[in-house]
């Protein structure tokens, strides 16, 4: 039996010990800290560390997410990417060696699985938003029961994405779980063979077609989980079972969850659609869209997939406002100027169409 006495819990009026730094990619590494006392670490997946840090001129309190699990306790690390105007964490990766002390205090936050009875998760991640899937996904590996989700992580480029070799080795060893990697665009001189391209319900589809089976949690910009929360309610998912977090702000307590002001449509809500070069009104509901209306009341919109990928269908609003979640078949700048895809837009009132 071993005489070596039990080790207690940290608690943040203890000083965290940086032990290791592992640079990850340009401006973003891991950060490993032990506690002094050999205190273990007791955290659910998902949540996040502030760390006190002394730059120049005084200190600044920066929170990060938490990257690694609490199911190896000994540990704890947060994965930090500097901005062009990072001060914080431009300190952390020029100064923070193995020795440095730093006052931390937590952990906190409400974004994990810990509280859920899900059986299959979905993970939707974007840049440095892939830090708390990582600590849910190491977790759920490391309990190697009934294992059942999807990693799905998006980068601009397949150099960007952080943790990719350790995601894909803890798959090779899991049939439990799938990781997909969506790039908007190749590494120059290396071939890329999965997703290419934003986000969209036709990626969703073919990477987890299960999809509302599952208990989704989302980080990333805010206009990332906006793509993300369009994508799913325009396919019928339960948003109840959706769960996310801004890696720019993270959610200490019930009362600052953001409202999530989101479009949701309505089959009782009544709309009208005016056709001006036909001179045909149609009423409708909010969740007919304006391809289905042209139809009901006898006009022809050129379509093709009806799915907002080839942009045939795309026609002139000139009034009122519609709600479109499209696949890539319309640019920024036709938007800007009032055009619309016919087969993804719902009509929110009344709206004109010139056809």
């Amino acid at each position: 039996m071993s005489n070596k006495p039990m080790r207690g819990t940290w608690k943040d009026d203890e000083m965290l010990e940086c032990v290791s730094v592992i640079p990850e990619m340009p401006n973003v590494a891991s950060f490993t800290f032990r506690a002094p006392s050999g205190a273990l670490f007791d955290y659910q997946p998902g949540q996040f560390l502030t760390l006190e840090i002394p730059v120049p001129g005084g200190t600044v309190h920066r929170t990060y997410t938490i990257s690694s699990s609490p199911s190896r306790p000994r540990s704890i690390t947060i994965t930090a990417k500097a901005q062009s105007d990072s001060i914080g964490t431009r300190w952390m990766l020029d100064n923070l060696k193995p020795g440095v002390r730093l006052k931390a205090f937590g952990p906190a936050g409400l974004f994990t699985y810990a509280a859920s009875d899900a059986d299959k998760y979905l993970l939707i991640s974007a840049g440095s938003g892939i830090t708390p899937m990582m600590s849910m996904t190491t977790c759920l590996w490391d309990e190697g029961t009934d294992l059942d989700a999807v990693f799905i992580n998006c980068a601009r480029v397949p150099s960007e994405i952080i943790f990719r070799e350790r995601l894909e080795q803890m798959a090779s060893r899991a049939p439990g779980l799938e990781v997909k990697f969506v790039v908007e665009a190749p590494d120059p001189y290396a071939p890329w063979t999965g997703y290419q391209g934003m986000f969209n319900q036709l990626m969703l589809g073919l990477m987890a077609p299960d999809y509302l089976e599952r208990e989704v949690y989302c980080c990333g910009p805010e206009p990332f989980m906006q793509a993300v929360r369009d994508a799913l309610a325009g396919l019928g998912f339960d948003m109840d079972r959706y769960h996310q977090e801004s890696f720019g702000a993270p959610v200490e307590e019930e009362a600052d969850q953001p409202d999530l002001d989101d479009v949701v449509l309505d089959e009782e809500s009544t709309a009208e659609v005016y056709f001006a070069q036909s001179d045909v009104r149609h009423k409708c509901t909010e969740t007919d869209t304006v391809l289905a209306v042209a139809r009901a009341a006898g006009l022809s919109i050129p379509s093709g997939c009806t799915f907002g990928v080839c942009g045939t269908c795309k026609v002139k609003k000139t009034g009122g406002d519609v709600h479109m979640v499209h696949n890539g078949g319309i640019s920024e700048d036709d938007i800007e100027a009032g055009y619309v895809l016919a087969c993804c837009s719902h009509p929110m009132g009344k709206v004109s169409i010139e056809i």
